[in-house]
């Protein structure tokens, strides 16, 4: 049965919303029916009416979705939040108080007072809350988890994540997306560092499944006139004794996507990149490298459950994006149902409270000249 799905901004020019919309349908297991798709009331309905939606269901606003919506017989089973960031959190708490799930982009405000906020209205609600780290629906990512979570890679030592990137190499006037990226009123107080540390930090704590503790950041803008940083490099602790450094840049010229981890522990290392999702490489200590291919042999439940096709037919972007639906869906129907939630992977509230955490720390820490900052409750 496909469940019903809303969606808050996504509108022209949006390339996000497209993708989440490709992702949710890819397994058959939403449906998209309602949605206020722009801050402009007129264009919002004209958007969702072209999408086919009922012209009941084309929303102006996103407070009127809320209500109208949560007092219809068929409410919406979950809506999807995909516009810039600072309008995260009031969409967000007024469907989780309606009672109804919310799926929503990272990072998951702009704020953590915002970002706690929503971590005590996920609680006291109980409704759910995913975040949408969409790498993380990776298979071969989800192998890795795996592996690091199983010893196979001894007590981890050292984590090395990148995420790189060329399209903010120059000025780009009247571009929407780098436009909203780099206004601190929208974006937050990160640039790369909210828009792709994020999801570099993610990645690394999703395979060690730690938080690290303490990160010590220095920020670039290159461009000049620019905002906020389009450069981070950063140090890492975590608690285990694991060191790590965060490398995340929107000026690296020739870098497409280029994310990456590689995870070392005593006695095996792993690499991963996101321009080649396929394939794990895996080095025992005093071995030949492995490679590990998705859909191949010898691979964790985890991995194969995020696998939709035979191995030599590429799984890609929305794939990984469309597994975090997937597993969505399973969440939210168990939900619905009064059943206990489903084993999963997901990221959810607490992964959004420590990516803001991983935000503020490190734009604290840059302007500290690097120094050394907790990322734990005690910077509340």
């Amino acid at each position: 049965m496909r469940l019903s799905l809303g969606m808050i901004g996504g509108g022209d020019g949006a390339f996000i919303g497209a993708v989440h919309r490709m992702a949710a349908r890819l397994d058959d297991r939403w449906a998209l029916v309602a949605g206020a798709f722009s801050s402009d009331a007129a264009r919002s309905r004209a958007f969702g009416q072209g999408l086919g939606l009922a012209g009941d269901r084309c929303y102006g606003d996103w407070r009127d979705m809320a209500r109208t919506e949560a007092a219809r017989p068929d409410p919406i089973d979950a809506v999807a939040i995909v516009t810039p960031n600072h309008l995260h959190h009031g969409p967000a708490k007024a469907f989780l108080e309606a009672g109804i799930a919310v799926i929503c982009d990272k990072p998951m405000t702009t704020g953590l007072a915002e970002a706690l906020d929503l971590a005590d209205t996920v609680a006291r609600t109980g409704t759910p809350f995913v975040l949408t780290h969409n790498y993380s629906g990776y298979a071969m990512v989800r192998q890795m988890r795996a592996m690091v979570a199983s010893g196979a890679l001894g007590a981890i030592r050292v984590v090395q994540a990148e995420y790189a990137q060329d399209w903010l190499a120059t000025p780009l006037p009247g571009n929407k997306q780098a436009e909203w990226r780099g206004d601190p009123e929208r974006a937050g107080p990160g640039g790369a560092l909210g828009d792709i540390a994020t999801h570099a930090y993610h990645l690394a704590t999703f395979v060690l499944g730690a938080a690290a503790d303490q990160v010590s950041a220095e920020t670039s803008r290159f461009v000049a006139g620019r905002r906020l940083d389009d450069d981070v490099q950063l140090r890492l602790r975590w608690a285990s004794g694991a060191r790590g450094q965060l490398w995340a840049s929107q000026v690296a010229v020739g870098a497409a996507n280029g994310l990456r981890l590689r995870i070392y522990g005593e006695t095996a290392g792993l690499e991963w990149s996101q321009e080649d999702p396929d394939i794990l490489r895996y080095t025992p200590l005093g071995e030949a490298p492995r490679l590990l291919r998705r859909g191949g042999p010898g691979l964790s439940a985890a991995a194969n459950a995020a696998t939709r096709i035979p191995a030599g037919h590429p799984e890609g972007y929305l794939e990984g994006f469309a597994r975090i639906y997937a597993d969505a869906a399973g969440l939210i129907a168990a939900h619905r149902a009064g059943q206990p939630a489903p084993a999963s992977d997901l990221p959810g509230v607490t992964a959004g409270v420590e990516g803001v955490r991983f935000i503020e720390a490190s734009v604290r820490s840059a302007a500290a000249d690097g120094r050394w900052t907790p990322l734990g409750e005690e910077d509340t």
